[in-house]
């Protein structure tokens, strides 16, 4: 019965993504439009390929949780139109997000999508910050869901001592992320110190110190 429950909270779920026309991708013009990754033809989206399969609508990467052992204690793993090419046109995609006990989705930005997640497994704290700067947030558990509005910076944490996961629906084939800490200090080329220390207020040691937190390992 759970398992039916919560199938029906996905499906729900899918159809309220679907539903946000106002801020979705451009309708489609054809059935469907099969993305050639390997086109080098520049559209809002991608070329459309000729030999299609259902290995093309098909993607079994959200069934298993990520691993979690990195800096943030969070992984997402995303089912955009990059990783299922019949999405293309179709202005909807799915991600998978796993937190370790305390993990964090930090502050980030989706410039193409709404975000709405619903709690597999755990508890997180959550929220958004709106254009005036207001923290909307809140606590959520298994079974509950939380909106994200398009562009606004938002984040999760896992508030408990076990693993938490959500799934996230966007409505966008490919909503773009941005995240504020590494857009910022791990940016190629790199921001300037000059902009980062009058914008935070603090020193260029400060700064060097931020950015090397963020440099690539070798």
């Amino acid at each position: 019965m759970a398992a039916v429950n919560k199938l029906i909270m996905m499906i729900v779920m899918m159809l309220a993504i679907v539903s946000i026309t106002v801020f979705a991708d451009p309708d489609l013009l054809q059935d469907i439009c099969v993305a050639d990754l390997t086109s080098g033809v520049k559209v809002n989206g991608f070329a459309c390929k000729e030999n299609i399969s259902s290995a093309d609508f098909f993607f079994d990467g959200l069934a298993k949780a990520g691993l979690t052992n990195n800096s943030m204690g969070s992984l997402v793993t995303a089912a955009n139109v990059q990783k299922i090419p019949g999405l293309n046109t179709l202005g909807v995609s799915l991600s998978r997000i796993d937190y370790a006990p305390g993990g964090l989705n930090p502050p980030h930005t989706h410039p193409r999508a709404t975000e709405i997640v619903f709690v597999l497994e755990g508890e997180l704290d959550v929220g958004f910050i709106t254009t005036a700067n207001v923290l909307i947030s809140k606590s959520i558990k298994k079974g509950e869901i939380y909106v994200f509005p398009r562009g606004l910076v938002h984040f999760q944490k896992n508030n408990g001592k076990v693993p938490a996961a959500v799934i996230a629906a966007f409505n966008s084939q490919l909503p773009g992320t941005q995240s504020i800490a590494a857009t910022l200090f791990a940016a190629t080329p790199p921001v300037p110190d000059n902009v980062l220390t009058k914008a935070f207020q603090v020193g260029t040691k400060e700064v060097d110190k931020i950015k090397s937190r963020f440099a690539p390992k070798k």
